[in-house]
């Protein structure tokens, strides 16, 4: 009967360490491919939240309104989750005092640091996963080119001990070697451009964050006093837009170490 010389003859031809590259790059390939579906998943559903909220957001007139309306919302995504923030440590502020805002270094520092740390915290949530995407992108082609050089070993080995380099001898060996090499290219690629996708999209989604926090503290520290002061009522759009520029309050920064983080 006529040997056939598919993938399944190839299994069966397949020695320990060629199973063991097998299984490493059959494992790679399905968590990559896990993280990435859930990852487009999830990042999908964020971006629709947080246009909606932010859409709803700059409709409210006054930081009290906002206080109502943010207490009902869920922190299922970032924006709100900083907006929870802000407000939360203002109100804490305005309880407790000038002690606590003295030791912490002023109500603004408080909330700065607030804002700073949601940032930070964010950052590390929308990193988790890209390690495995990334390793599977760059070292997927070196597992699979070691499986090659294994396919080659085995092929020369048959051509010794059969003296001849006929085609059926290292057929099997030989093709062994070209399966391995485009499975290594197989996991590699999706990998590689899903991770570069993702490093865009984080990159974008914390600057949109970090303009957000902005507008944030501009709100919490000029907003509420023009609301507070006037007896009309003041929109929080117009109180970002009308206020005096905010000093130094260390956001800038988390953009620069965050984002540029996230582009490496």
């Amino acid at each position: 009967m006529e040997k056939t010389l598919g993938f399944s003859n190839f299994l069966t031809q397949i020695d320990h360490v060629g199973m063991c590259v097998l299984v490493l790059l059959l494992s790679l390939s399905v968590a990559s491919w896990y993280l990435i579906v859930t990852k487009s998943i999830s990042n999908l559903i964020a971006s629709r939240r947080a246009n909606a909220f932010l859409k709803h957001f700059w409709d409210i007139d006054t930081v009290p309104q906002l206080e109502n309306v943010i207490k009902g919302m869920p922190g299922n995504h970032a924006f709100v989750q900083l907006a929870k923030t802000a407000l939360g440590v203002t109100s804490d502020s305005q309880k407790h005092g000038l002690e606590k805002m003295a030791a912490a270094g002023g109500a603004n520092e408080l909330l700065t640091r607030s804002l700073r740390n949601n940032l930070d915290q964010e950052a590390a949530r929308i990193e988790n996963g890209l390690t495995i995407i990334a390793s599977a992108g760059s070292a997927a082609p070196y597992i699979g080119l070691f499986g090659t050089v294994w396919g080659i070993y085995h092929a020369l080995i048959q051509i010794g001990l059969s003296g001849q380099g006929t085609l059926d001898k290292v057929a099997g060996p030989v093709g062994e070697a070209l399966i391995m090499t485009a499975l290594g290219l197989a996991v590699a690629i999706p990998a590689v451009l899903a991770f570069n996708a993702f490093t865009r999209r984080n990159r974008l989604w914390m600057a949109q964050l970090d303009n957000f926090a902005h507008d944030l503290y501009t709100i919490m520290t000029v907003g509420g006093k023009i609301s507070g002061e006037s007896s009309q009522k003041t929109s929080l759009k117009a109180a970002t837009a009308t206020s005096q520029p905010v000093p130094a309050v260390g956001l800038a920064h988390t953009k620069a170490s965050v984002v540029n983080g996230e582009g490496q």
